[in-house]
């Protein structure tokens, strides 16, 4: 239903923005937002992850510099069935982190300073699962369309508001019409980028507690994370607001709650449904986890919790 739902919202903003070149230049302003949707999806499709790590100082970590860190990443992306992430830490006290890449093969995944400091192990582990899922479902690309397709109706917008959409526009509404597109177009496009990320990020939530095997740890995660995000500032997500939309929880001091203009769910709601998918898996997911990370049955769960980074639930950091 989610990739269902996805689909729709991607259509509904890829005819939106075809429309918009249309009633504002016609056929050839339609194949001209075509072009400029194209070229502009290829550039990103290349280079966003490796512009978003630079925005963010994200240094990369290795087993060497790391170790518990990349190995908890390394165990939870084979558990996923997924290539080893580049992995990367950002220097910052606020907790959270994201993930990034075209595609499984190239993707990366950063977790700030902050999040291995506040979060026990069994919560962080919670927190890059949720991110590797995201890879695995492609988030990462499907957000960097929408928020390039988003962008360029922006730029549309401007030109209109510049231009008038000239003589050639086929807006039934003249000039009034020009700028009733002109302010409307990049408002609705907003509108349908933020369902897309909430969308994105409940079934998120939902493979993550699959792949850790613990949708309790990643709901606590995200309760201390919100705290955290209220409570510190990020003065690098503060400057490039656009890139709000990757993080877990959402890093700005503006939250907003579900609706339109939310680029997350209200983290109460995905602390609800965690519990929920808690309850209905009941212990079959946590014999899964003990398979799949201490082999065997009945006491292995206990191992399954120790292959995790001293996973007992209480202990911080160092992880750097």
């Amino acid at each position: 239903m989610n990739y269902f739902r996805t689909g729709l919202l991607l259509a509904g903003m890829t005819a939106l923005f075809l429309v918009v070149g249309y009633m504002l230049g016609g056929q050839a302003g339609m194949m001209i937002a075509f072009g400029v949707a194209v070229a502009t999806n290829l550039f990103a499709y290349w280079n966003s992850d490796k512009m978003v790590l630079a925005m963010y100082r994200a240094r990369p970590v290795d087993a060497a510099s790391a170790p518990e860190f990349y190995g908890l990443v390394q165990r939870l992306a084979a558990r996923a069935g997924l290539p080893m992430p580049k992995v990367y830490l950002i220097d910052s006290d606020q907790p959270n982190a994201f993930a990034t890449g075209r595609n499984p093969e190239n993707a990366a995944v950063a977790a700030t300073t902050g999040l291995l400091r506040v979060l026990s192990a069994d919560e962080v582990a919670g927190v890059m699962a949720h991110e590797l899922a995201h890879v695995k479902n492609r988030d990462t690309l499907t957000m960097t369309v929408t928020a390039t397709i988003a962008g360029a109706i922006g730029m549309l917008a401007n030109f209109a508001l510049f231009f008038g959409g000239g003589r050639n526009n086929n807006n039934p509404l003249g000039i009034v019409g020009v700028l009733l597109v002109a302010i409307l177009a990049p408002l609705a496009a907003m509108i349908v980028q933020f369902a897309i990320s909430r969308t994105r990020e409940y079934a998120a939530d939902e493979g993550g507690a699959a792949i850790s095997g613990n949708p309790l740890s990643l709901a606590a995660a995200l309760a201390k994370i919100d705290r955290g995000a209220r409570a510190i500032d990020n003065h690098r997500a503060e400057a490039n607001p656009a890139t709000a939309h990757m993080f877990i929880i959402n890093p700005l001091h503006a939250h907003a709650v579900d609706g339109l203009f939310s680029t997350h769910p209200k983290t109460a709601n995905r602390i609800r449904r965690l519990q929920e998918i808690a309850s209905g898996m009941g212990s079959a997911m946590h014999e899964a986890a003990g398979e799949a990370f201490g082999g065997g049955t009945g006491g292995n769960r206990r191992r399954a919790r120790s292959a995790l980074p001293e996973s007992g639930g209480t202990r911080r950091g160092p992880w750097s």
